[in-house]
């Protein structure tokens, strides 16, 4: 997975939810991104600064904690642009706390996109994910689509649709998270795939089924021949029209 994603792809995160919890952005993000930080004193400013935004983030309301969390966020930004302008990084992690300065101010994805390269794609993702409270997201598989290239808003939504279906066989689990990775889901073949799981399947028809959905073209064109003959004309043309609703009809007709 590439790690110079731009701050437009971290954007799409919060797309896929309309519950992000800022609050949880600024302390997820903080506790992967100050410990990059090797000196110690602004290590321990980061820290300070990251928890006085949190606090003030989880109690918005209050003024109080709104003033003291604007000026931590703008005291570790001066400290930035003071160490900025010796023109070397000494081994300080400039890097990392400027940063981390984008994601006080509520940038979080240009400071996701910044610390990036310094931490990787992985730990950020996963520090960000529980940041949009969407349930039952399975991140592991929400990594592994990122890596096929899939984008976050895309990625999400084919990870929460799999997690929504647990209840599935095994089999049906396995084409929809292959079709998942393969940037084939959606909601056509979701549909399809929920007939065959309501249909109950024995094992031979689920093994039918599944060659119907690689859309073995002898084994469609076969089993389509036996539908008509089982007086199913309309069944079989759509399974050779591609029409994937019409998989569970035919496995479940079709005598092994």
């Amino acid at each position: 997975m590439s790690t110079n994603h731009r701050a437009e792809w971290w954007a799409q995160f919060a797309s896929a939810s309309d519950r992000v919890d800022p609050a949880s952005v600024v302390e997820g993000l903080g506790d992967v991104i100050a410990p990059r930080i090797p000196s110690p004193l602004l290590r321990r400013e980061a820290q300070i600064a990251v928890h006085t935004v949190v606090r003030h983030l989880n109690k918005p309301a209050a003024a109080g904690l709104a003033e003291q969390g604007g000026r931590a966020a703008a005291r570790l930004a001066a400290t930035v642009t003071r160490l900025e302008e010796r023109a070397t990084d000494d081994g300080t992690g400039i890097a990392a706390a400027a940063a981390l300065v984008h994601v006080l101010h509520g940038r979080w994805p240009e400071g996701a996109a910044a610390a990036e390269p310094l931490i990787g794609t992985v730990p950020l993702v996963r520090a960000l994910i529980p940041a949009l409270c969407l349930e039952n997201v399975d991140v592991a598989l929400t990594l592994r689509l990122l890596g096929t290239g899939q984008a976050p808003a895309t990625a999400l939504q084919s990870s929460l649709a799999i997690a929504r279906y647990g209840w599935w066989p095994t089999w049906l689990l396995k084409v929809v998270t292959e079709r998942a990775l393969a940037g084939t889901l959606d909601a056509d073949v979701i549909a399809a795939l929920d007939r065959c799981a309501y249909a109950e399947l024995s094992p031979a028809q689920a093994r039918l089924a599944r060659r119907l959905f690689d859309a073995d073209t002898q084994l469609v064109d076969a089993v389509a021949h036996r539908l008509e003959t089982l007086g199913e004309p309309s069944a079989a043309g759509r399974l050779r029209e591609g029409d994937l609703s019409a998989v569970a009809l035919a496995a479940r007709l079709i005598p092994l």
